[in-house]
């Protein structure tokens, strides 16, 4: 097996065991501090980068309130984030140039959803052969860009 020192995901794996709550929630609750991944707040969704994506500018969009079906959100929730996300495929084709966007819900637990109990939409930008040797072979992902990076990048086109 390979193993690969990773320094930086110590904060998160502490602070998960000691944080109780929503990790959406609190990235909400926390939108305005200077160290968030928030990079845009909407009536009722909010728009954040994905602190451990599985792409450069992996973003994802989430109702304000804590729901974690589909059938409990309000029609005007889901119609914001599809809008959202809409506005998002336009604004990742001007900052990362992907050649293509995944859109996806992981709803559930046994679905693969990591936040199981609030709902959100993941935003993926996608190159052609991003898929490359070391996601392969060495069962490695290179992310080449810092989500708080990201968020410096993003928000500017929100600020319009």
């Amino acid at each position: 097996m390979e193993r690969m020192v990773a320094p930086w995901r110590l904060a998160y794996v502490s602070s998960a065991i000691r944080e109780p709550g929503c990790v959406l929630c609190r990235a909400l609750e926390t939108a305005k501090a200077e160290a968030s991944l928030v990079v845009h707040v909407a009536p009722s969704s909010f728009v954040v980068v994905n602190l451990y994506p599985y792409n450069a500018g992996h973003l994802m969009v989430a109702p304000h309130r804590h729901v974690g079906r589909l059938a409990d959100a309000t029609s005007d929730e889901l119609a914001e984030m599809m809008s959202l996300a809409r506005r998002l495929e336009s604004v990742l084709e001007d900052v990362y140039h992907p050649d293509g966007v995944n859109l996806g819900m992981n709803l559930g637990r046994s679905a693969g959803a990591g936040v199981a109990d609030h709902i959100h939409l993941h935003v993926v930008p996608r190159w052609t052969g991003d898929t490359n040797f070391m996601t392969v072979v060495g069962e490695t992902r290179v992310i080449p860009e810092d989500p708080v990076a990201a968020c410096a990048r993003l928000r500017p086109y929100f600020s319009r």
